[in-house]
């Protein structure tokens, strides 16, 4: 059996790792090709191309980059239709991993999953209804959004989050970071300013500088900023002149396993957080770490952005729970004057963050069977 991959960022690549694996649980004679990232290369994966080449957010930055996205977007589509696989599985990143797919089923009858349902409850609702022509089968991370997909036509199946298996860090392991990494009883701040290159190079320096503030009415805080391969040396470089001693932590060379452990027990460890927008706020609630939310993009982008969104909130965890407990400041309002104060006040009170984000775990899965398995089977399925 052959399964042509597509994975555009971080969070698609966590997702395709988990389907891999249990894809692999399930059969014995299976082989993947495609586009991913180093958590997809360790289940057995060589990328096309370098995933990152596609991590491009907001309008006007694909803009910038859509002469280089449309050669790859057609190196894709070829090297799916050269492979003719028994299904193409893309993943995230609808405004590319749709495009491959339309161009795919206009030349071939190959069967195509799309992984991660586009938030057509969120914005542009009409996506579900384009899709369904070249879309067979949705795979949802989320509970309410089988329903939209169905009513377009499309199968589609609730395989939960990822995010609700992935190990948590042990006391032990909490404890010896600490130990290791110098920081005693300090409260720790984790900061988190995105995946994508452009994500990081807008936010960085706005979450420092309100660093600065916090820190100057904290200044026993030690601030720790987790980064993957591609984005370490940027991020090193950005927070280089953050108050608290930011700690980069990195893959640095070092094995998947090994960094995985150390990146979980850092999120253990974090008493708070400052994060952008995406799915890193569910691995913030999977360890229990109350979040302040913070996220803009160009202002020509915003500006489309806000006539198009459906929703009041962009954060998972709200969303998940029907809850405001996550407090945010996006867009116009990601500035370091008003995140400062936020933080602080977070800093002194979680509020009822623990029970949202206790509550979010619980809906999306946890304790049921892994969402990687759930999510190979409802594949395996259909081909079968």
């Amino acid at each position: 059996m052959r399964i042509f991959l597509i994975a555009g960022e971080a969070s698609g690549d966590r997702l395709g790792a988990a389907l891999m694996a249990g894809l692999k649980q399930l059969s014995d004679d299976v082989e993947f090709i495609g586009i991913g990232g180093p958590m997809m290369a360790g289940e057995g994966f060589n990328s096309i191309f370098p995933m990152d080449d596609l991590s491009v957010h907001g309008l006007v930055e694909v803009l910038k980059q859509y002469p280089h996205l449309r050669r790859r977007l057609h190196e894709a589509a070829d090297a799916v239709l050269a492979a003719n696989p028994d299904v193409l599985i893309t993943i995230d990143s609808p405004d590319f991993c749709l495009r491959v797919t339309k161009i795919v089923k206009a030349k071939s009858s190959i069967r195509t999953v799309h992984y991660v349902a586009p938030s057509v409850w969120a914005w542009r609702p009409k996506r579900a209804q384009r899709m369904a022509s070249h879309i067979d089968q949705v795979l949802a991370l989320l509970p309410f959004e089988p329903p939209y997909m169905e009513a377009a036509g499309m199968e589609c199946d609730f395989v939960g989050h990822p995010v609700v298996s992935e190990p948590q860090a042990t006391p032990d392991q909490i404890a010896a970071f600490r130990e290791n990494r110098g920081l005693g009883d300090a409260p720790l701040l984790m900061v988190l300013p995105g995946s994508r290159r452009s994500e990081v190079a807008q936010l960085a320096p706005i979450f420092g500088e309100a660093l600065r503030e916090v820190c100057r009415a904290r200044p026993d805080l030690r601030i720790v900023v987790p980064a993957t391969e591609a984005r370490a040396d940027q991020i090193r470089e950005l927070t280089a002149d953050w108050p608290g001693e930011p700690l980069v932590i990195a893959p640095d060379g070092r094995s998947s396993q090994v960094y995985t452990i150390e990146k979980a027990a850092a999120f253990g460890a974090a008493d708070r957080a400052l994060a952008a927008s995406g799915t890193v706020s569910l691995e913030l609630a999977a360890a229990g770490t109350p979040m302040l939310i913070a996220y803009d993009v160009h202002p020509i982008s915003r500006m489309i952005l806000q006539r198009m969104l459906k929703i009041d909130t962009l954060t998972l965890v709200n969303l998940v729970t029907d809850t405001r407990a996550v407090p945010e400041l996006n867009g116009a309002r990601c500035r370091p004057e008003l995140i400062a104060p936020k933080l602080l006040e977070l800093l002194d009170d979680p509020g009822d963050q623990p029970e949202a984000m206790k509550l979010t775990m619980e809906r999306l899965g946890k304790d049921g069977e892994a969402p990687g398995l759930r999510a190979a089977k409802a594949v395996l399925k259909h081909l079968q």
